[in-house]
């Protein structure tokens, strides 16, 4: 029992630091929609100025530790979230993931140079990096205790549980019963309706972080007496601790705590009872990422089938339609005039430097393959190199010829890559990115730990191979053969692209359910991904190990992939010529840094961070970043000649179509150009030539409406004509590319939805415009503060108030409309957009959301309302507008609507002339 006691106790002091970063990533999670792979970085950064500041500069324990859990370690969070975080919440998923691994690099590199710094200048620093045994907050050395037979406690870990229960308490606190608590919930439910309720998403968003960097801070400096000083292992507890994320879904801070304290539990459990294990080398460490695994593939959501295509679309290619010459006549020109250089130009330093960076890009290349062409994040491609390596190198002790081993190592690679496949046909994005990663974890804590395989510490021999007169002994033979293995690689990846298994990939990313409707298998074709990709980065694999004569199964941790993936996306992961162009600024830019800008060993790693950094503003890489903006300077350097050209240079003339004559000209903006000005002060929302759109598509093509205040003007027309999107302008989600937009008299065009919710503009979008993981008491208390209105809306509507406690998401349709109306009617906005307010509803409930829209004109709001079901809409109008085509063709009084006109606004036709 008491050994049971002595695991128990143990077991929750890890538990506990798993639960403080668990809960981090799920706040910053929830806030911004990042998976923060640097969290780690955060703890050791505060870990390492812990024990600089306390050990080196003598500063007291505890206030050094409040310093930083309560003041550097949150303006850090913020910091980073106004410098980086709040660009990347609105690029694609791999950008953010690789972003974040730069900065998971640079922060305990910037840290170190720090120190380096500091003791040049003379500071009393301390030998910072791989230091164990160090004091920690408390006494030192820790006092102990023995509470029963067998069971032993210290200070230290009693201080850990001690901090970790309050700042639990202090959490639930904030969460459950404070005004900040239920915003920073409801952004977690919906981040977009919580700025259309007035609320600034971004502020959240800075304290979310700030929050989250805070509980990093405070696990590192617990951490200390326990990791040390050690970035790796800081990093390993990250990882780990996102099973315990996993578990609460990377929404819920309760699950992910409690998530966190069973996993430190289990783990010791594990170490103490499995005696089954003892014969598996690795295996009790790798108990964690067995967890998050399952957890991954069990409890993850599935939202996306394949990968990140949707929210992360190609960038326009420059080149199409030009001739092959233009197209790669530069690209072939550069390898033969490196082929060349390798004879003549270059010393025999810079000649095997340059093969190295040429055989880590063929590695790379299979980025292109899984990322650029799958969008699927795969963090196991340096499991799959090290399984090739090592392949390839025990058949070559057994007599195996070059070409043969290597063959086999690159079959083993690809077979080991159909198998992490498997969780790529349930996965995608972010959960698929840390499934890879846990299985490459496992790898290297179990596969190649067998000795039969990694030959112990001393590996095994891959000597360069001879090939008839041919020697790659010889450094520029080797850099030249690499020329031409990229090569060819290059056109075999650009000929796979547009064969038809590469369009079926493509078709796939983007949409795989039309994919699979049209006769293309998603699960083959995932499977073809991950297993040309292994293929690729094993073959690539037993070249490099070749070039240095030697593997040992620590050359390729998992750790070494996250760095690979982060230089390949920063240079452009979606041309195989551009992975090429990352393994050589791989391999040459830490020895120029090295040799012609600093000694310092830490100064390059913060530079390589800062490029991952950068992708906030180019998240498409460097390299497809230099096409792009040649494209834009020579478009601001043309003048646009129509207004889709004009839209995307930023530009918009006059309407180039006017609209119709007759009652249109008459009605469409209410007033004539001698009385507008009188009737602006009336106005709720005036719209004036308004263009709007997306990527450089207009939608919305010289729109002009006028609402006034006190009337309801429904807007028809057919799906496709823009109703949303004049809807999302009105509201100011969608910023217009010109025009004027004026709310109550003042102009608005450059408004932010909170902008425009505080002035006194409410959407209703097109759905219920709830926020369905909050209760229904929560909803209310969002938009109402004062305890009495919400009394009154209850008593309005008894279904509410007997079930006050519900989640909102449980309840119909109907109700859920009610909801979202509710607290209009108690504090009445000045103007009301709603996007189909009766979708999806019973005809009767339908009537009674179109007469509680009644009651909202009656206390003097003004409604501008997008309806499918005109019939019941039209007998609360006041005005009628019709939208086709991105421009209105008739507006006039509800009494001028005849049937001939409703259904010419359904079939898309112009007005009646």
């Amino acid at each position: 029992m008491g050994d049971l006691l002595g695991f128990v106790l143990s077991g929750l002091v890890s538990g506990a630091l798993y639960a403080l970063l668990a809960t981090g990533l799920v706040l910053s999670y929830s806030a911004s929609g990042l998976f923060n792979f640097a969290h780690g970085a955060t703890a050791y950064l505060c870990a390492l100025a812990y024990y600089e500041l306390h050990s080196g500069f003598g500063w007291p324990a505890v206030p050094t530790a409040l310093l930083l859990v309560l003041v550097v370690a949150p303006a850090l969070g913020r910091g980073l979230d106004r410098l980086m975080f709040r660009k990347l919440a609105r690029v694609g998923e791999t950008a953010q993931i690789v972003a974040t691994i730069g900065l998971l690099v640079a922060l305990p590199a910037a840290g170190l140079w720090v120190v380096e710094l500091l003791e040049r200048a003379g500071a009393p620093v301390l030998p910072a990096e791989n230091q164990f045994g160090l004091p920690g907050v408390g006494p030192s050395p820790a006092v102990s205790w023995q509470p029963l037979d067998g069971v032993g406690i210290d200070s230290d870990q009693l201080i850990t549980w001690v901090a970790t229960a309050c700042t639990a308490t202090a959490l639930w606190v904030l969460m459950r019963h404070t005004r900040l608590g239920l915003r920073l919930r409801a952004a977690v439910d919906d981040r977009a309706l919580v700025e259309l309720r007035g609320v600034d998403a971004d502020r959240l968003s800075s304290v979310a972080w700030m929050l989250s960097s805070g509980l990093a801070g405070l696990a590192g400096v617990l951490a200390t007496p326990l990791l040390g000083l050690s970035a790796h292992d800081y990093t390993l507890f990250l990882f780990v601790s996102a099973t315990a994320a996993v578990l609460g879904r990377f929404a819920s801070v309760p699950l992910a705590f409690a998530g966190g304290l069973g996993l430190g539990v289990l783990q010791n459990l594990v170490a103490g009872y499995a005696s089954f294990a003892e014969g598996i080398t690795g295996f009790r460490t790798a108990v964690p990422f067995l967890i998050l695994f399952g957890g991954l593939v069990v409890l993850a959501r599935r939202r996306r089938a394949a990968g990140t295509a949707a929210a992360d679309p190609p960038p326009a290619d420059y080149l199409a339609g030009r001739g092959r010459a233009r197209r790669w006549g530069p690209w072939a020109a550069a390898g033969a005039l490196l082929a060349t250089a390798f004879y003549t130009v270059t010393t025999p330093f810079w000649s095997g430097t340059l093969a190295q960076g040429l055989a880590i890009g063929l590695v790379f290349m299979s980025f292109t393959v899984v990322t650029g062409l799958g969008a699927m994040v795969s963090l196991a491609q340096a499991t799959f190199v090290m399984g090739a390596a090592l392949v390839a190198g025990l058949l070559l002790s057994h007599g195996w010829p070059f070409v043969a081993a290597a063959a086999a190592g690159t079959v083993a690679a690809a077979l080991l890559g159909a198998v992490v496949a498997l969780p790529a046909l349930r996965l995608g994005g972010r959960s698929l990115a840390l499934a890879t990663l846990a299985l490459a974890f496992l790898a290297d804590q179990v596969l190649f730990q067998f000795r039969w395989l990694r030959n112990g510490d001393t590996g095994w021999e891959i000597p360069r191979p001879v090939a008839g007169p041919v020697d790659l002994g010889d450094d520029r033979a080797m850099g030249v053969a690499l020329v031409v293995l990229c090569a060819a690689a290059v056109w075999l990846l650009t000929r796979l692209r547009d064969s038809r298994w590469g369009r079926a990939m493509l078709a796939v990313r983007s949409a795989p359910e039309a994919a699979a409707s049209v006769g293309v298998s998603v699960v083959r074709t995932k499977l073809l991904v991950f297993t040309v990709s292994a293929g690729l980065a094993g073959f690539g694999g037993v070249l490099y190990a070749s070039y240095n004569t030697r593997i040992t199964a620590t050359d390729f941790t998992a750790m070494t992939g996250l760095v690979w993936l982060a230089v390949v996306v920063a240079a452009g992961v979606r041309r195989p010529q551009f992975a090429v162009v990352a393994g050589l600024v791989f391999a040459v830019a830490p020895h120029v840094l090295t040799t012609y800008v600093t000694s310092s060993a830490h100064l390059p790693v913060i530079l390589f961070g800062l490029a991952g950094l950068a992708l906030a503003n180019d998240p498409d890489g460097y390299c497809a970043a230099w096409p792009s903006r040649r494209a834009a300077r020579a478009r601001r350097r043309g003048s646009p000649t129509a207004p889709g050209a004009a839209l995307a240079a930023g530009t918009v003339p006059s309407p180039a179509v006017p609209v119709a004559a007759g009652p249109v000209a008459a009605t469409a903006g209410g007033a004539g150009p001698s009385d507008e000005g009188a009737a602006a002060a009336g106005d709720a929302l005036r719209l004036a030539g308004v263009w709007a759109g997306y990527g450089g598509v207009p939608v919305l093509q010289g729109v002009d409406l006028r609402v006034r205040r006190g009337e309801v003007v429904v807007l028809l027309g057919p799906n496709g004509a823009g109703k949303s999107t004049l809807c999302q302008v009105a509201a100011g989600v969608v910023r217009p590319d010109g025009g004027e937009v004026a709310v109550l008299g003042r102009p608005a065009a450059a408004d932010t939805p909170v902008a425009r919710a505080r002035r006194g503009v409410r959407l209703a979008p097109e759905g219920r415009g709830i926020f369905a993981g909050l209760s229904i008491e929560e909803n209310l208390a969002l938009q109402l503060t004062d305890r009495a209105d919400r009394e009154a809306v209850y008593e309005r509507f008894p279904a509410l108030a007997a079930r006050r406690t519900v989640h909102a998401g449980s309840l119909s349709g109907g109700e859920q409309q009610l909801l979202a109306l509710a607290p209009l009617l108690q504090c009445p906005p000045a103007l009301l957009v709603a996007d189909e307010p009766s979708l999806g509803l019973a005809p009767r409930v339908a009537e009674e959301v179109f007469g509680l829209l009644a009651e909202l004109r009656g206390h003097g709001a003004a409604l501008l309302l997008v309806e499918e079901k005109a019939a019941g809409v039209l007998g609360i109008a006041d005005r009628v507008a019709y939208l086709a085509q991105g421009r209105v063709t008739w507006s006039g009084p509800r009494d001028e609507v005849d049937p001939e006109r409703l259904a010419e606004a359904y079939l898309g036709k112009g007005a009646r002339r």
